[in-house]
């Protein structure tokens, strides 16, 4: 048997990654596929009501006591963007190449595993494994004058490295705008404040896990955050015209280069750099290629008076990016307040 374990604290688009990368690997080894700690599958900060929206057959349950292991190879590049990142490094990793060969029976597999080559031969059976249940389906969200915004806020909205700038938004709007002059704009998400400060005009929704997923899902027009909940609802979509993400996902904010992680580039996928101009996947695949070839001697380097001014510029930049944020968020509520005032007088 091969499989995976769902981890306490993960959320469901890395748990999706893992249960399918697992599932497809344990059909090219022509083995029965399972999991271990089912209890937490789909049960995290967000939502703590199980998988209630889809039938996913998990398998049989493991007892990962019992199973090998093999956890996906790792690769970081150290840069002076953060602390975390001068410390850890960014996880830049491609494919692990040893899960496309022979895997033994009785294995559990754990990592990122959001690398398409991993499932992407398997879509057809995907589909048929991650079924929205129709009672959630919406339609209204299928309109081909409608394009969603999947924006990612929480925890992201006070790390300067994750949360996507407003430029950001605003662009790939304007690109959605080209393809057609009557699009209309709506903001699924699972902080609506945090949207609300953003755009305060786009109307924004947390209908629930599973009612967010399905409204990605049917969508046919979608610009989407640097997270991994997006990703199956559109690639298991028949609607989807048009997607755009963010150039270097995790390192679209400071990246020169690398992708955060590679694992992140989708073949049909568009890409938003922060150059304004819009890539393929195959361009950013091409272009990555070439930034491999010097990445050793640009940051192999934690010395030296251009790496001491890197960090210090980055730091500064960090703290008042947390600065402005937190005057925003200070305005928007006394804004509210006043409003909420000046209405009962």
């Amino acid at each position: 048997m091969i499989g995976t374990e769902f981890l306490k604290g993960q959320g469901l688009g890395n748990q999706l990654f893992c249960y399918v990368t697992a599932r497809c690997i344990a059909i090219d080894n022509n083995v029965e596929f399972g999991t271990a700690s089912q209890k937490n599958f789909a049960n995290n900060i967000h939502s703590n009501k199980g998988m209630y929206f889809m039938n996913v057959d998990l398998g049989r349950e493991i007892d990962k006591e019992k199973c090998s292991k093999i956890v996906e190879k790792e690769e970081r590049l150290i840069t002076p963007t953060s602390k975390h990142n001068m410390t850890l490094g960014v996880y830049v990793a491609g494919s692990d190449k040893r899960l496309l060969q022979k895997i033994e029976d009785n294995t559990l597999i754990y990592g990122n595993l959001q690398a398409e080559e991993y499932f992407i031969k398997h879509k057809d059976e995907i589909k048929e494994w991650l079924k929205v249940n129709k009672e959630y389906f919406r339609p209204q969200y299928s309109d081909d004058n409608l394009c969603i915004l999947n924006m990612r806020g929480g925890e992201y909205v006070g790390n300067s490295d994750l949360y996507l700038k407003k430029k950001y938004w605003t662009r790939a709007m304007a690109y959605m705008k080209k393809i057609n002059s009557n699009m209309r704009f709506l903001i699924i998400t699972e902080d609506v404040e945090a949207a609300n400060i953003m755009f305060p005009k786009i109307p924004a929704y947390h209908l629930g896990m599973g009612e967010d997923y399905a409204a990605i899902h049917v969508a046919k027009n979608l610009i989407v955050s640097n997270s991994s909940f997006a990703f199956f609802p559109i690639f298991t979509s028949d609607n989807v015209k048009t997607i755009i993400a963010p150039k270097f996902w995790a390192g679209y904010n400071y990246s020169d280069g690398y992708w955060a992680s590679e694992q992140n580039i989708y073949t049909g996928w568009k890409y938003l750099g922060r150059d304004g101009k819009l890539y393929t996947a195959d361009e950013c695949r091409n272009e990555l290629k070439r930034y491999k070839q010097q990445r050793q001697r640009r940051y192999n380097r934690k010395q030296g008076l251009i790496w001491k001014i890197e960090v210090n510029y980055y730091r500064m930049l960090n703290l008042l990016n947390r600065l402005c944020r937190k005057v925003k968020r200070t305005h928007f509520h006394i804004v509210q307040i006043w409003r909420k005032r000046l209405n009962y007088e």
